[in-house]
């Protein structure tokens, strides 16, 4: 069977840039490699697509990012 160990997949959708933003830095400071996609779309349109911008992350990071990020919103609620 193939290893997807490359492949990405999106952990975070947000309609406000800086939300995206705030998630990529915390994972970033526990060493967690993240993407932005569509990031540059407001550019040339003016605004996301209705899906937002997308955060996303490597497979095998995907269950140690998904308990930081919502840990953060635990905290935060």
């Amino acid at each position: 069977m193939k290893n997807n160990s490359n492949t990405l997949v999106t952990i975070l959708t947000a309609s406000l840039i800086h939300e995206i933003h705030i998630a990529k830095t915390l994972l970033a400071s526990q060493g967690i490699n993240s993407f932005i996609i569509d990031e540059n779309i407001a550019t040339s349109i003016g605004t996301a697509f209705v899906e937002g911008y997308k955060l996303q992350v490597s497979t095998l990071d995907f269950e140690k990012a998904t308990q930081l990020l919502n840990d953060l919103n635990t905290d935060n609620n």
